[in-house]
């Protein structure tokens, strides 16, 4: 049977994920998920919500997004369609990587993922026209407790790979962080 390798990344609890598929000629199998695996790596709160994204354009850039306590969200992303650069940046109150980012290259091709533990905003940018991503979460998505960092800030440095495409109005305009943000505590 498929088995799961977690690969740590210089953020604690943040892992990027690789099923390790089972091959013959039929093609393969590949476990993407299974709870007592994920446990072993912090996720013990159950998968509540599913959502889905297509983003047509190359360079297109969505998030960076978070929930705030007590609706902060554990994640498992997966790009089913083409390939993208996801980003993780830690917001954890007192974190010693405090603003500080990962990001991961998921593709179909690979059919990697990563974990992202609650207190981290996430977002991606399309590497290839019509990215397809599956996000699952810890908690049902709770505006009143929605909160972001712009995708361009300069607390934050993310280095994009390629020149910033499309981009929500809704994301243009999340406020820059202020000296008084000192992330969330969980």
């Amino acid at each position: 049977m498929s088995k799961i390798r977690f690969i740590p990344t210089a953020l604690k609890g943040l892992f990027i994920v690789e099923p390790q598929p089972f091959r013959d000629c039929r093609g393969s199998f590949a476990r993407v998920f299974c709870k007592e695996e994920f446990r072993a790596v912090g996720l013990t709160k159950e998968i509540i919500q599913a959502n889905h994204s297509i983003t047509v354009a190359k360079g297109g850039v969505r998030g960076m997004h978070y929930q705030n306590p007590p609706y902060a969200e554990a994640k498992v992303i997966k790009c089913l369609r083409g390939k993208v650069f996801d980003v993780a940046v830690d917001i954890r109150a007192g974190s010693p990587t405090f603003l500080q980012w990962v990001g991961v290259e998921l593709s179909a091709q690979k059919g990697n993922a990563v974990y992202i533990p609650e207190g981290f905003a996430h977002g991606f940018q399309t590497l290839e026209e019509n990215s397809e991503m599956l996000y699952m979460h810890t908690q049902a998505y709770t505006p009143a407790y929605e909160g972001a960092i712009r995708y361009n800030d300069p607390k934050v440095k993310i280095e994009w790979p390629l020149p910033i495409g499309d981009v929500s109005d809704r994301d243009k305009n999340h406020p820059l962080l202020g000296e008084d943000f000192k992330g969330i505590r969980l």
